[in-house]
C-alpha cells in the first residue's frame, strides 16, 4: 500500500497536475501576505491562510485521485489486496501532497506574513488549523473526484459550492453543521482561538470523518 501511495504521488507530480494547485496557492499567499500583519493579529492572519488554502487542497486532492485511469485503479486494487487498501492509498497520497502545500502556506505566513513572531499558543493553534485544512481539503476533493462524480463540470461546481456552503453555514448559529471555518476566523479575530480550539477542532474532525466515511462507502458501493 505504501508503494502504491508513493506511485500515485509520483504520477501526480510527473503529470504536471501538481502545478494546477501549486501556482494558485503561491498567488493566493502572495496576495494574502502582500504586507505583514501587524503585531497582535498573528492568529487572524494565520487562520485566514488555513481557511483560504482549503479549496486549493481540495483541488489538489481531486486532481491526484483523478490522475490514475479507471482501469489502472482497478488493477491497483487487485495488486494491493483489495479495494479498501487502494482507497486508503489514494487518500494517503492526497493527504501527503496537501500536507506539503499546507506546510508551505503556514511557513510563508510565519516567516514572511507577520510582523512579530506568533506566541507558542498561537503557533500551535495555527498548526492544528492547517492540519484540519488538510483533512477538509482531502475530504472535499475525494467527494468530488471522478470515482464519485463522473462529469468534470459537475465535479468542479460541487467542489466550489461545497466550500461556499462551508463558509455560509459556519457563519450561522448552526455552524456545527459543517466544518466551522468561518468560526475559526471569528475566534482568531477575537483572540479566543487557543481557548476555542478544542471545540472547533472536534467539530471539524467529526465532519471530515463523516465525509471520508461517505466517500469510502460510495466507492465500495459503486465498485469504482
Amino acid at each position: 500500500m505504501i508503494a502504491l501511495t508513493v506511485f500515485r504521488v509520483a504520477a501526480y507530480v510527473r503529470s504536471h497536475r501538481v502545478y494546477q494547485a501549486l501556482l494558485p496557492i503561491l498567488v493566493m499567499l502572495a496576495i494574502v501576505y502582500a504586507s505583514r500583519a501587524p503585531a497582535g493579529s498573528e492568529a487572524a492572519a494565520l487562520t485566514d491562510s488555513a481557511v483560504l488554502v482549503i479549496p486549493f487542497l481540495a483541488w489538489s486532492s481531486r486532481g491526484l485521485l483523478d490522475t490514475e485511469p479507471d482501469q489502472q485503479r482497478a488493477i491497483s486494487a487487485t495488486g494491493v489486496g483489495g479495494p479498501g487498501k487502494e482507497i486508503l492509498a489514494g487518500l494517503l497520497a492526497a493527504a501527503c501532497v496537501s500536507t506539503v502545500f499546507a506546510a508551505l502556506a503556514l511557513g510563508w505566513g510565519v516567516l514572511l506574513g507577520v510582523a512579530v513572531s506568533p506566541s507558542s499558543a498561537v503557533l500551535t493553534a495555527a498548526i492544528v488549523l492547517h492540519a484540519l485544512a488538510v483533512l477538509a481539503g482531502v475530504t472535499l476533493g475525494a467527494l468530488t473526484s471522478r470515482a464519485i462524480l463522473r462529469s468534470p463540470a459537475v465535479s468542479i461546481m460541487a467542489l466550489l459550492i461545497g466550500f461556499l456552503v462551508m463558509l455560509v453555514v459556519s457563519s450561522s448559529p448552526a455552524y456545527w453543521l459543517t466544518v466551522p471555518i468561518t468560526r475559526w476566523m471569528k475566534s482568531a479575530g477575537l483572540g479566543h482561538l487557543p481557548a476555542d480550539l478544542p471545540l472547533l477542532a472536534g467539530i471539524s474532525l467529526g465532519w471530515c470523518a463523516l465525509g471520508l466515511a461517505v466517500y469510502c462507502t460510495l466507492r465500495h458501493t459503486r465498485g469504482a
